[in-house]
Formats: C-alpha cells, sequence, structure tokens
C-alpha cells in the first residue's frame, strides 16, 4: 500500500450508501456479506482528504427482516427505507450508491429516489455491475439519479467529486454517465479506463465494528468461519465467457496486485481482526502459476497461518498435484471450480476455454489432498440442445460421485452486460423491465418455482426446473449417502453458530435465521 502525506481536508460531505438486501420469499440465496466496493472506495477518498460517512442498510440491522409493502413476494433484509435516509447526514452534498445485482434494480431505484426526496439538491452517483450494464435506462428509469460510474468507482468518483468542487463539468472525466439539459444520454468514453496500477489504491476501508457484525450473525460469501475476510488478489478476467457481463464491468485486463502489497494486507487483518479466514472475491484468482508459486512460497516462509477459501469459480489451468498440494499446505479449504457445461460443444459456444478433461483431474487431485470442492454448472443456455442439457446434468453426477462436496445446475440467467443478454435483447427476446429483474431476482435462489425466466429453444422454464430440482436433489443425495461422514459434519454446523463447511449449509443456515425473525 502506497504511504502518501497527510491529504489536506476536502470541503464535500459525501456518503456511501449501500441499499439492504431484497430476496424471494423461499429463497436460499442470500447476499448479506461485508460490502468492498464501498470499501474500496471510502479507503481512496480518504487518501485524497474526504471524509464519506458509510451507510450500509445492511450491516446495520443484519437480524431484521421487513415486508416491502409493494412487492408483496419479496422480503427485506437489513434497514428500511427511511432508516437508511436517517442516518444520511443533513448536510450531505455527494450520495454514492452501490447497484450491484440486476434483480434489486427496482428497490435500488426506489431507494434513490426517496433519497433525493430528502436531498433535493445532493449530487448522486450510482454505480456496479447493474449501472455500467444498462447506464441509459437505469438514468431515464431513476429520476432521483444524476451520474452513472461505469466500471471501477475508485478514481471516476474522486474525480466526480472534484469536478463538482471545482464547479466544472462531467464530460472531461472519462467513463461516466449522464443526462445533459435535452435528457439525453452521455457516455464520455466508449472504453471504459482501468486502474493500471492497482497497488496505489488503498486498501479498503472497514468502519469500526463493521465487519464485527457480520461475524456475529455468521455471514460470509461463501463458507464461513468465525471471522472471514474478503480480498482480492487481482482485478478484471482475462477471459469472454459469453454469459458473464465481465468484460463490459472490467474489460479483458487482467491485472494482479504486489505479492508484498497482498501479504502486508493480509498481516494487518491477522494483527488487528485476528481473522480466521480470507475469502478471495476475484473474478479469477489463480490464473499466473509463477505469481501463486511464488504467493504460496512468500506464505510458507513469512509462517502466516490463516483458512483460505476460493467460493467465486476458478479455472483449472494451473491447477495440478503440485500447486494444489502447495495451496493446501498454504491453508486452502474450499475450491470452487466453474466448468458452467459438460458439453464440449456448448463450452465451444460459450467461448469458455477449458480443458475438462484437466479440469475433472483437478478436482480428483483437490479431494484426494482433502479439499472441500464446489462445481457450477448451468443448463438452458439458448442454441443448447437436451443432449447438451444431459451431459452437463451428468457430468454433475460424474463429479458428486467422485467426491466433489456440492453441486447445483443452475438455469441460465441473462445478466444484463454480458454478450448473451445483448444479444437477446437485439433479437427482442428481453424486454427491460421491472418484471425482467424481478425475474433474475428469483431464478436460481428458488429451487420450488417452476416457472422461471428461460430462452431456450427446446426446453421450456417446467423442464429445466424439474432437471434443475431433480438433479441437485441428485448430486446433494450422492454426496451425502456416498461419504455419510458429511452428515455429521452438517448436522453438526447447522446446530452450530460457528463454521459452514460449503455454500450449501451457509445458505441453509441462513434460511432457518431468516425463518425465526421474518414477519
Amino acid at each position: 500500500m502506497v504511504t502518501i502525506d497527510e491529504p489536506a481536508p476536502k470541503k464535500l460531505n459525501v456518503a456511501l450508501v449501500r441499499p439492504p438486501i431484497f430476496f424471494k420469499r423461499h429463497g436460499l440465496a442470500n447476499e448479506a456479506t461485508p460490502c468492498l466496493g464501498l470499501a474500496y472506495i471510502s479507503g481512496y477518498l480518504k487518501k485524497y482528504g474526504y471524509s464519506p460517512v458509510f451507510i450500509d442498510g445492511i450491516a446495520e440491522a443484519l437480524n431484521k427482516v421487513w415486508e416491502p409493502e409493494m412487492y408483496p413476494e419479496f422480503l427485506c433484509q437489513g434497514l428500511t427505507f427511511d432508516e437508511v435516509i436517517r442516518r444520511i447526514p443533513n448536510q450531505t452534498d455527494v450520495i454514492c450508491v452501490t447497484a450491484m445485482f440486476s434483480g434489486e434494480w427496482p428497490f435500488v431505484r426506489d431507494l434513490i429516489n426517496q433519497i433525493r426526496e430528502q436531498f433535493p439538491d445532493a449530487v448522486i452517483i450510482a454505480g456496479g455491475e447493474h449501472i455500467t450494464a444498462l447506464p441509459d435506462y437505469c438514468l431515464k428509469d431513476c429520476n432521483g439519479l444524476d451520474v452513472c460510474v461505469l466500471g471501477e468507482g475508485e478514481h471516476k468518483c474522486y474525480e466526480i467529486l472534484e469536478v463538482i468542487s471545482n464547479e466544472g463539468a462531467y464530460g472531461d472525466i472519462a467513463g461516466i454517465g449522464y443526462l445533459n439539459e435535452a435528457g439525453e444520454y452521455v457516455q464520455t468514453s466508449t472504453s471504459l479506463p482501468r486502474i493500471r496500477d492497482i497497488d496505489s489504491i488503498p486498501w479498503p476501508d472497514w468502519p469500526e465494528g463493521y465487519l464485527e457484525k457480520f461475524w456475529a450473525a455468521g455471514k460470509s460469501f461463501g463458507p464461513q468461519s468465525a471471522r472471514d475476510m474478503p480480498m482480492m488478489f487481482s482485478r478484471g478476467c482475462p477471459y469472454q465467457c459469453t454469459f458473464c457481463s465481465n468484460p463490459n464491468m472490467w474489460t479483458t485486463r487482467y491485472i494482479l496486485r504486489d505479492i508484498d502489497d497482498v501479504l502486508a494486507e493480509v498481516k494487518s487483518y491477522i494483527k488487528d481482526y485476528n481473522i480466521t479466514a480470507v475469502q478471495l472475491y476475484d473474478l479469477t484468482a489463480i490464473t499466473k502459476k509463477r505469481w501463486i508459486k511464488e504467493f504460496l512460497s512468500e506464505l510458507k516462509r513469512q509462517d502466516i497461518k490463516v483458512q483460505w477459501d476460493f467460493p467465486s469459480g476458478t479455472r483449472s489451468e494451473i491447477l495440478d498435484e503440485e500447486t494444489l498440494s502447495n495451496l493446501k499446505d498454504a491453508g486452502t479449504n474450499y475450491l470452487c471450480f466453474a466448468p458452467e457445461s459438460g458439453s464440449p460443444n456448448m463450452l465451444e459456444k460459450l467461448k469458455k476455454r477449458i480443458d475438462l478433461n484437466k479440469m475433472t483431474d483437478a478436482m480428483k487431485i483437490a479431494k484426494k489432498l482433502g479439499l472441500v470442492v464446489r462445481a457450477n454448472t448451468i443448463i438452458g443456455f439458448p442454441g443448447e440442445k437436451r443432449r447438451d442439457t444431459m451431459r452437463t446434468l451428468f457430468y454433475g453426477v460424474k463429479l458428486s460421485i467422485m467426491g466433489v462436496d456440492e453441486l447445483q445446475p443452475y438455469i441460465f440467467m441473462p445478466y444484463p452486460g454480458s454478450e448473451l443478454f445483448g444479444k437477446l435483447a437485439a433479437e427482442g427476446k428481453i424486454d427491460v423491465n421491472d418484471d425482467y429483474f424481478f425475474s433474475l431476482s428469483g431464478l436460481n435462489s428458488d429451487l420450488l418455482s417452476f416457472s422461471p425466466l428461460t430462452f431456450n429453444e427446446q426446453m421450456g422454464p417446467r423442464e429445466l426446473a424439474l432437471y434443475r430440482l431433480l438433479f441437485t436433489m441428485l448430486t446433494y443425495g450422492l454426496s451425502y449417502l456416498l461419504y455419510p461422514s458429511r452428515i455429521v459434519r452438517t448436522v453438526r454446523n447447522l446446530i452450530s453458530n460457528e463454521d459452514a463447511t460449503t455454500v450449501f449449509e451457509h445458505r441453509l443456515k441462513d434460511a432457518f435465521r431468516r425463518k425465526k425473525i421474518s414477519p
């Protein structure tokens, strides 16, 4: 982390706002985790003399679930809109709102509009994956929104604040979108500028007592230990999978952090927070063999002892037995692989660029070494034949028999910003509106829904939903029947309020907790 002189304090009053979380009543998914994005922005703004107020609508009421009056099919976890707004200081000049998930956009829009009613003179900025994918739509759909930050947010948020302070023009800032006086959408650059020197970015700024709220409530991104810390080794992803919004959000530039900087950050968390595990939020954490080899060597040399979890899904090109063994020795506990499909034909269409046999071998080695392994698969892509779907489903069965701990087939979700979304929208198969966003919200969290949003020409919603349910039951059933010690582990973890070895266990614990506090 770069050391700089104490900056002169800035005059603008800034608030960083994360909305409460919204989810289907019967859904298992729950993203009630620390907000790494806003923590990075807070650290960056403080580096340049600003003193942002950090308002996390989830963290400040993790044990509160309420019913949104306008949306009876959903529940909300966290603060109510009124409570969020009351926490924004009266003299706030700029309000930055994060909007990551398209399924939550109607709720985020409503919150922004209510903030606007209370702060008519403030500049309201929004950023995140959803905003980057649909900035024109968001600005026209949300009257309270002034500026959209596209892609990485740290430097753009800072530049917007400087322009406001100096009464400059938004057009001087690359990578943002706004409406001009005629109500026309303006995007200041067609390509998104990236931060090349990511080691110059300050570490995340975690408010005092913030992380402890998540730890006390047993909330984390993947599996769960007592004190999980979110981190990133890298930014971006060099691949161009057609179902992923990464190329739109991050471009295909993949940048790894300096190893010494990563290790210094980890050691600071061990010292300051007594963390038990690091959870990597990277899109593609394990890609460069030389980097991971040197990193693991330094972990051993410096005797850094902490658990490592990779819940986001990784590739297998460099995961040979030596690398996996070194990962295990360094404390790695959980590794998620992302084959996505068991059909070579579909992998080629999706531009996935993996060798399925090598990935299968890597999972087999990981299980032999005692790692907890998850595999992600997707069915129902546009253009996918029924035989391709069957190959994917039975590939999942094969992995479960082989010992992979958890595998759930997901139904294809057309993420805004992805290549497939653009194609479907251009063909008139997607109407971007609230109904579409709500369909995304519950698409893969409610396994008992038999009317999901689908875009496959051969298989309808009911057929795909039936495959999803049956093969989820089959893969998890095989996992427990063939490896009965997992039954004992899961029961123990569900009874205790401590660890969750798998994401499945964590989601079950979340569901039980929410049931107790839900209206």
